[in-house]
């Protein structure tokens, strides 16, 4: 284990070294020079999107405010860009996606503003700069302008935007690999596959992109459909990438690779099991809820009529439904290096909802990911599972990687009658404690009843709390002289929740299942080991009425 962090942490160091080295040359104006090529950038096709933009943002847009993840800023001049915004307000600005909403908000005047920008944007940011020339945002500028040309060319010259283009593809081509190593390399192959399909000239660079992609996604799409990084919302990002790709070479009449439509075939159950009864995502590893108008049109789009995938041993995730409740379930370990800077630790985590409302969370994700928020979010204390000594169960590393991690997390399914058990362990607290969490749940056939069982088997007498946070909407109290608790759905339904083998009280929480803060509560079962270890069994059932 030892070893392996030191590698990791060399590998790291070279990454940067060599993004520095990079971001030299790059901002050297003769390597502009060499972007020139002597092709003449001439379009032989326009790609379209399903993606509709959404007119209010449009609005907002035309009066120059500019929200993007998690920050509302309005900018007068687009060459001078507000010192405060963050890498995921830089990101999205700098990709253009908001030229969606102008689109969708119609008129000569939408159109002028859309033109405007692009030319001013050129003025501006035409040369390499780190913010802007990053090859998954280069990919998809290059991918919005395309797919926006016809809403935009009678008030810019084209010419001039073709060129800056075909500089763009050009740079993308040479920098893909050593700009970006995570999910954000599909997206830059996109921009290669899009640009290979709609400029002449380009079919062998198309081809290399698909070439590419074929392998990328043997490394990130796991063999039961989950994305590597173990995020819902990623899920939704990956998959729409490729849709885009599937429809701009079937759109030209181009043969879609087999192995792409496999991939988009696996992963489509696996992002149905991600969804609660209300449409929207479950909270793991970075996710927030998302628009479930958002997710319906992504699984629209794929055209795959498949189940929401139960069991995914792979990804490392259970979803189990009985009745009206919904159980999903973390049973994997913390997403691998190089994936797992978003990646939380909340190892046995689970979330529960009843019908279309939520019952038991995680606290979820910020929108900024420089926020105060991020290192308590990833904790394993914001999720619905066992802390120690008030510890992660993974290292969360200063540069946002993950570093002491679980090294054994096991996870069984079984089915009777139309209950089901789910058992699973992780040894994340070996190292700091010499002790293994295991946690069984049991779904009964009728989903009237979750029963569960936290064992941690070890020495000592180390202090633990096995925490349940609570949706924003459940009200809660704690009845029969501190023995139980009774929730509150805003439907009506009441459920009880008890437990032994600790002390049962309400505490404080808060949840970012809708990118901005909301109070909430959390039922926490504190106790201590004694001396070989402790057991939590507990009980969520509805209240008769």
């Amino acid at each position: 284990m030892g070893s392996t962090l030191v590698k990791s942490g060399h590998k790291r160091k070279r990454d940067g070294w060599s993004r520095r080295a990079r971001a030299l040359v790059f901002a050297n104006p003769l390597y502009r020079l060499t972007l020139r090529g002597g092709r003449t950038a001439r379009l032989r096709a326009r790609p379209t999107t399903p993606w509709p933009g959404d007119p209010v943002t449009g609005e907002q847009v035309m009066e120059g405010t500019f929200a993007f993840g998690g920050q509302m800023l309005a900018i007068d001049d687009i060459a001078t860009l507000p010192a405060t915004a963050g890498e995921r307000w830089l990101a999205e600005f700098h990709g253009f996606g908001w030229l969606d909403h102008l689109r969708a908000v119609g008129g000569e005047a939408a159109r002028l503003r859309a033109a405007t920008s692009i030319q001013r944007w050129l003025d501006a940011y035409g040369t390499w700069s780190a913010s802007a020339w990053r090859a998954d945002i280069v990919a998809g500028r290059l991918c919005h302008w395309l797919e926006n040309l016809s809403f935009v060319e009678a008030n810019l010259d084209q010419e001039r935007l073709l060129a800056a283009i075909a500089v763009q593809a050009r740079h993308l081509r040479r920098t893909l690999r050593g700009d970006v190593a995570d999910h954000r390399r599909i997206r830059a192959l996109k921009g290669l596959v899009v640009c290979g399909v709609c400029l002449e000239g380009w079919a062998a660079e198309r081809e290399a992109a698909l070439a590419a992609l074929e392998q990328e996604l043997e490394r990130q799409v796991n063999p039961d459909g989950g994305h590597v990084a173990r995020n819902p919302a990623l899920q939704v990002e990956v998959l729409r990438d490729l849709l885009d790709i599937r429809g701009v070479l079937a759109g030209q009449k181009l043969a879609v690779p087999d192995w792409l439509q496999a991939a988009i075939d696996r992963m489509v159950p696996m992002l149905r099991g991600f969804r609660h009864g209300d449409g929207r995502l479950a909270l793991f590893n970075g996710s927030q809820e998302g628009r479930r108008e958002d997710v319906d049109l992504t699984l629209t789009q794929a055209a795959a009529k498949s189940r929401a995938l139960a069991n995914a041993p792979h990804t490392g995730f259970q979803r189990v439904g009985a009745g009206r409740m919904l159980v999903i379930v973390d049973t994997g370990p913390p997403p691998m290096s190089g994936f797992d800077s978003q990646g939380h630790a909340g190892a046995l985590s689970f979330e529960m909802s009843v019908g279309r409302e939520r019952l038991i969370v995680n606290c979820g994700a910020p929108p900024r990911i420089e926020g105060p928020w991020t290192p308590a979010l990833r904790s394993t204390a914001a999720h619905s599972t066992v802390t120690v000594e008030d510890v992660n169960s993974s290292e969360i590393l200063a540069d946002g990687s993950i570093g002491r991690r679980p090294l054994e997390v096991l996870a069984t399914r079984r089915e009777a009658d139309g209950n089901t058990l789910v058992e699973a362990s992780h040894d994340g607290y070996r190292q700091p404690f010499g002790i293994v969490h295991k946690r069984s749940l049991y779904v009964s056939g009728g989903g009237e009843d979750l029963r569960g069982e936290d064992t941690l088997v070890g020495p000592g007498s180390r202090v633990f709390a096995a925490r349940f946070h609570l949706h924003p909407a459940v009200q809660a109290s704690i009845i029969q002289s501190g023995t139980a608790v009774l929730l509150r759905l805003p439907g009506g339904q009441g459920w009880q929740f008890r437990a032994s083998g600790g002390t049962l009280r309400l505490d404080e929480s808060v949840y970012f299942g809708q990118g901005e803060p909301r109070r909430t509560e959390q039922i926490v079962v504190l106790g201590r080991l004694d001396g070989q270890g402790a057991v939590v069994k507990w009980r969520l059932a509805p209240v008769e009425r």
